[in-house]
């Protein structure tokens, strides 16, 4: 009895790994556009790209595959693999990652719980990030949602020099949510 092997299907495609884009003799479509230094940009059968890139001693690297035709660059490709790393890194390191503290209040917080909560609140926003300020309503204590919409809106005027209000108290099931952003420091 012959034992049968299959496939795994659902590995990727080894060509995948190795190499995100398809360079040189990999590029199988009868024309592409043609870019680069050193080159006339315009379609050329892929063969006279070929002949071109290796005519320079570099790669023809396919950087489009999914336009008609597919755009490919001559470069060396190690060199704009390279590049290509460096502009993602530079790119991430100049996205702005956006923190979000949470501030809880019950619908009849007192004073000093509301005013130590508060000092927080005006912490958070002066480290830059935004403030969640919520009212959680337990049990039948929804009956005073507009005095937990009253002690939201105390708490957006009195760090109104810290922050401005991004969304307006809204009820959400059991929860009153309000949204401060912090206000951008001048430098």
């Amino acid at each position: 009895m012959a034992i049968k092997r299959r496939f795994n299907r659902n590995r990727p495609n080894q060509r995948e790994d190795k190499n995100p884009h398809r360079t040189n003799r990999d590029i199988r479509v009868p024309e592409v556009r043609l870019v680069g230094d050193n080159v006339e940009v315009g379609i050329y059968p892929t063969k006279v790209a070929l002949a071109k890139a290796e005519e320079l001693g570099l790669d023809l690297v396919e950087i489009s595959p999914k336009a008609a035709p597919p755009v490919c660059k001559i470069t060396d490709y190690k060199k704009f693999l390279y590049e290509q790393k460096k502009r993602e890194k530079a790119l991430k390191a100049k996205a702005t990652k956006i923190i979000v503290k949470e501030i809880r209040f019950g619908p009849q917080t007192d004073e000093h719980d509301y005013e130590f909560k508060k000092k927080h609140g005006e912490k958070f926003l002066k480290d830059g990030a935004k403030l969640k300020a919520y009212v959680f309503f337990k049990g039948r204590s929804i009956v005073y949602k507009d005095q937990g919409e009253i002690l939201l809106l105390r708490l957006a005027q009195d760090l109104e020099e810290y922050g401005k209000v991004e969304q307006m108290p809204k009820l959400e099931g059991k929860r009153m949510t309000m949204f401060i952003a912090p206000k951008k420091s001048k430098k």
